[in-house]
């Protein structure tokens, strides 16, 4: 007896339209039209002999049976993609294609830098990269949608392993003659009252109020910044005051202001930044071989992370 199985197409169809819930949206992340999508999705559901998905001219609505049946689409995927990448492992090292995720605290700082110096010395690699907030990119990366992430640590990933490349310190930034005659400031000098924090979904958030220990700033900040230079001018126009990394500092986030960034003093006042990718990953060897380049890149671009 002949057995049709579904293709690779069509899975990734069902999923691309799980994850956007919307045809349009999902067939323009299958790079096709969206009649070309939908008669995908027909010709699956008639292999199968099963409605998947309840279609309404408002609202796309997945079955309890399309629901089971796109996630166990997912890993069927992420099983293919590992496939293609263990055969792409045996060969050249840091060659081909390879997507990377970048979370907003460090990309617009370090990756300026960083990138030429990376293609010099892996001129075969081509690095495909996608600025996400902390969580949005660890879910893509167990999605699949990405091979590895640019993190910030501590921060719950899921299943993944890690590189860790340098530790970047945190500062509290003052408006223009506010800052402490310390050298360092103590985190419970912070006014609640003041504080500017990024919006959830940021770990600099979560690194920051941990590296003060102090509960009461998560309830009492004002979180209104949706990015550093946001907050950085909110600092500068007198509105409060903010933590910076100090790569930021480093890139000159600071100038043309008249914020003053102290160090804040902590047994937790910094940061991890870690290359992380997904534990069954059979490219471990090859993401370790991009930590270590990113690594020593750090170091001749922003010496200060180095020491």
């Amino acid at each position: 007896m002949t057995v049709h199985l579904p293709t690779i197409k069509q899975l990734q169809y069902l999923v691309a339209l799980h994850q956007h819930g919307h045809f349009g949206k999902a067939a323009e992340a299958c790079f096709v039209t969206q009649s070309t999508l939908s008669a995908g999705l027909r010709e699956l559901e008639n292999l199968l002999g099963v409605v998947l998905v309840e279609r309404t001219r408002r609202v796309v609505r997945f079955t309890p049976l399309g629901n089971k049946i796109s996630s166990k689409a997912l890993r069927v995927l992420r099983e293919a993609e590992e496939l293609s990448d263990l055969a792409r492992a045996q060969g050249q090292p840091l060659h081909g294609e390879l997507r990377m995720g970048v979370i907003p605290t460090i990309a617009p700082f370090l990756l300026p830098a960083m990138l030429p110096l990376l293609r010099e010395q892996w001129p075969s690699l081509k690095l495909f990269l996608r600025e996400e907030a902390s969580q949005a990119a660890c879910d893509a990366l167990h999605r699949g949608q990405l091979d590895c992430v640019l993190l910030a640590m501590p921060f719950g990933c899921g299943d993944v392993d890690k590189a860790a490349l340098f530790d970047d310190r945190l500062f509290v930034a003052f408006p223009r003659g506010e800052a402490p005659a310390e050298t360092r400031v103590d985190a419970a000098a912070i006014d609640e009252n003041r504080l500017l924090l990024l919006e959830d979904g940021h770990c600099l958030k979560d690194h920051a109020l941990a590296a003060c220990n102090r509960p009461e700033l998560r309830a009492e900040a004002a979180i209104l910044g949706t990015s550093l230079h946001t907050l950085v001018q909110m600092v500068d126009n007198g509105l409060g005051l903010t933590f910076v990394p100090e790569m930021a500092i480093q890139a000159g986030i600071l100038e043309g202001t008249g914020v003053d960034a102290r160090p804040l003093k902590s047994e937790h006042g910094s940061r991890e930044v870690a290359l992380i990718w997904r534990r069954s990953s059979p490219r471990e060897q090859e993401f370790r071989l991009l930590a270590e380049s990113l690594r020593q890149i750090a170091k001749e671009v922003v010496p200060a992370l180095a020491a």
